[in-house]
């Protein structure tokens, strides 16, 4: 594993630095999260946190069940310090968990070619074999206000079938997985299927564009072993 190792909110650190450098993102346009093992808590950025600029002090911890402030464990800084204001999208990272035990972090994007591409009416190709090993599917959930109960709800509903990324139309993406590193990889796979799709749109040749094999497709499906 070359990952980075350790605590989860140096992880999510990481993955905010990244998605900026990599342009999906730009300033505060999104927010991380991961489940705490062996605690009924998430790590969530706070509100209005520039992502690339992240530290493990940019953080807060939540409780899954009632979404109030929560002290875990023997973490260093979650006893006695001033409680950070989370994340306005807090109730779509909760619903998601709730709904998803498998789920151990989520990354919540506003990436600029994927939302493009929502607006023009064009859903994301799912082409390469890694696409479709990272991604499976990518389903688009209809337009509501951000940070309301209702996105949040409407969000977790269409991810209980196991569906890991989702487009929130004309707000953003949302990628789940069971480590910070696997929804790190679905978050930038998201985003390279979008740009495919994008040029092939300008190209004029989106109609001709090829998606990944239904074989392989149907191996994933199955389980089989699969190398990437």
């Amino acid at each position: 594993m070359n990952y980075v190792p350790g605590d989860l909110r140096d992880q999510l650190a990481f993955v905010g630095y990244d998605v900026v450098q990599a342009g999906l993102v730009c300033g505060s346009g999104g927010n991380l999260s991961a489940r705490i093992p062996d605690e009924d808590a998430c790590w969530v950025t706070a509100s209005g946190a520039w992502l690339d600029r992240l530290s493990r002090t940019d953080f807060t911890a939540v409780r899954v069940s009632d979404g109030e402030p929560a002290t875990v464990g023997l973490v260093p800084g979650t006893s006695g310090r001033q409680h950070l204001e989370p994340t306005s999208e807090l109730a779509l990272h909760l619903a998601l968990y709730r709904a998803r035990e498998d789920v151990q972090a989520i990354v919540h994007l506003h990436p600029q070619t994927a939302l493009l591409l929502d607006a023009l009416g064009e859903h994301i190709r799912i082409v390469t074999t890694d696409h479709a090993f990272y991604l499976r599917r990518v389903s688009t959930v209809p337009f509501r206000l951000p940070g309301t109960i209702e996105l949040a709800a409407l969000t977790a509903a269409m991810a209980a079938d196991g569906t890991d990324c989702l487009m929130l139309s004309q707000h953003g993406c949302v990628v789940m997985a069971d480590t910070v590193e696997l929804a790190h990889k679905r978050a930038r796979n998201l985003d390279e299927a979008a740009q495919l799709t994008y040029r092939a749109l300008t190209a004029g040749r989106l109609d001709g564009l090829r998606e990944c094999p239904e074989e392989f497709l149907d191996r994933l499906q199955a389980a089989a072993p699969v190398t990437i």
